[in-house]
């Protein structure tokens, strides 16, 4: 099985071992999980993206007072 050496400085590999044993893991562990989680959530944000999409001209047609941050005049934006 393929396997991934990483580089920490001390302070953030001091960082990363009180994560993983606040989650109750072995370093080995919670650096895994970290990577197969961020996979998981960048598909939910593409799916959920994806999704939007498809249904944005539906919203729009539905809820025509409903202006878009983007499309609004109201001064600048909040940060």
């Amino acid at each position: 099985m393929p396997s991934l050496n990483v580089t920490f400085t001390d302070e953030e590999l001091k960082g990363v071992r009180a994560a993983a044993a606040a989650e109750g893991k072995s370093l080995k562990q919670y650096l895994h999980d970290l990577g197969v989680r961020e996979m998981e959530r960048q598909k939910f944000v593409a799916g959920a993206s994806s999704w939007a999409d498809r249904l944005r001209a539906e919203f729009d047609a539905a809820n025509p007072e409903e202006i878009p941050p983007s499309a609004r005049h109201e001064g600048s934006a909040a940060a």
